[in-house]
């Protein structure tokens, strides 16, 4: 083929092996959300009135736990196996275990405790899955590439919001929960199988099959000194300032999880349909804002500053008008800042820090931005015993206020954007900060 019709070719077709392993991320996220999402409307429909909220937001808790507790163990992990070979284990180690639970819950009823448990096990492997792939993007794809590469694979976040919101609600109402977790197996072994099969571009093939670092690239991260993640951190603090932005963004934001089943029930008085029609609008947004958000023009800070701003109106308009249409529209809005600040934002960690501390630093990330997940599971959930799901809304908007005006604030002081290091001038193990332009691919 034509250099030139190739260059025009998405970039899923142009790296295949980074598009198999897309998919496979695709399968492994939606299956898990679906499990989420299917649970967590059981537990609203079933449940205690006076305790579904404290319930729900303690079994999303439960599955966002992992990711906080083991980002040092998952980094280590990934920094001294080859990538194949950690996300393979991980797909197939989740698939193995959603087969049990499946078997246990066609026989008898599946305890909560045992769901819980499930739960917990499922959200360590994808905690190991997803920071693996984010760092094995630059290894994939081409460097011109990784941009459109991060598109695809945040887009991965809205699709599994969108099958997996989907699916969820409607399993429970046609299936029960044996329908999911069934399911949630199937995926993740056919995304095993999918893995094991790729063959990695760029890489070297170690003696278990699996795949290791090129060999330049090998060399330079292990001459490179290992680092602990705070000191990771301390050296990159225009990164460190956003991180903690975004951090503090989740804190409101992922409570839409809890609220939007409770809203639903309470509110709207509706089914598990309209639940997946609202995990579906957020998950259509954030694909269309995966995709689009690369495009637009300005700063990477100017353009999570106004995201941020449009999603706190977003969040606060069903606070406002207790419509499923408004509501489905105010998700889709919501989905789309989301998906934008997510590929412009780590896009740029790709570019600005340093090859041998990103397996370190995407783990410490998603510890960062996850652990805020279950206090606002919990704090959330537990709001909900006690106020309407409308003041909920209102208080997520006004949350992100003060956010909008930190993250505008960290602009002013110096947006890294500007000091993108270039392929010459970018060095593996350079350890320099991102505010004068080190890290490299």
């Amino acid at each position: 083929m034509p250099k030139r019709s190739a260059s025009r070719l998405p970039v899923v077709l142009r790296n295949p092996a980074f598009g198999a392993v897309w998919i496979a991320q695709v399968l492994t996220q939606a299956s898990a959300r679906m499990f989420q999402v299917g649970i967590v409307w059981w537990l609203i429909q079933w449940s205690d009135g006076s305790e579904r909220g404290l319930a729900s937001g303690a079994f999303l808790a439960v599955s966002t736990l992992p990711a906080v507790a083991l980002a040092p163990v998952v980094a280590t992990v990934i920094a001294r196996n080859p990538y194949r070979t950690v996300m393979a284990a991980a797909a197939a180690g989740a698939g193995l275990i959603a087969a049990a639970t499946a078997a246990w819950a066609y026989t008898t009823p599946l305890p909560m405790g045992l769901a819980y448990g499930a739960a917990l096990l499922l959200a360590g492997c994808q905690a190991l899955f997803d920071p693996c792939l984010t760092t094995s993007v630059p290894v994939l794809v081409d460097d011109a590439d990784i941009e459109a590469a991060t598109g695809f694979e945040l887009a991965t976040q809205s699709l599994a919001g969108l099958a997996g919101g989907l699916l969820g609600p409607l399993v429970v109402d046609a299936w029960q929960l044996p329908g999911i977790v069934a399911g949630c197996a199937g995926a993740h072994l056919l995304a095993a199988g999918l893995i094991g099969v790729t063959r990695f571009p760029a890489t070297s093939v170690s003696e278990d099959g699996g795949t290791s670092p090129a060999p330049d690239q090998a060399d330079a991260v292990s001459a490179a000194p290992r680092r602990t993640l705070r000191r990771i951190l301390a050296d990159l603090p225009f990164i460190r300032a956003v991180l903690l932005c975004f951090t503090a963004a989740n804190m409101v934001t992922t409570a839409v999880f809890v609220v939007m089943p409770m809203y639903t029930a309470s509110v709207l008085h509706e089914d598990g349909s309209t639940v997946a029609l609202l995990e579906a609008a957020l998950g259509l947004g954030t694909l269309a804002g995966s995709f689009t958000g690369g495009r637009l023009p300005g700063r990477p800070v100017t353009t999570g500053t106004f995201c941020l701003g449009l999603m706190a109106a977003a969040l606060a308009v069903p606070g406002l008008v207790a419509d499923r249409t408004a509501y489905a529209a105010a998700m889709a809005v919501a989905g789309w800042c989301v998906g934008t600040i997510g590929v412009r934002f780590v896009a740029l960690f790709q570019r600005l820090v340093p090859t041998a501390d990103k397996p370190g630093f995407f783990a410490v990330m998603q510890s960062l931005l996850g652990a805020t997940f279950p206090v606002a599971s919990l704090l959330f959930g537990a709001l909900g015993d006690q106020i309407s799901p409308r003041t909920l809304c209102l208080v997520q908007a006004v949350g992100l206020v003060p956010v909008v005006f930190a993250l505008w604030w960290t602009g002013t002081r110096g947006d890294a954007s500007a000091h993108t290091p270039t392929r010459e001038t970018a060095t593996v193990g350079d350890h320099t900060t991102a505010t004068t332009g080190g890290g490299a691919r």
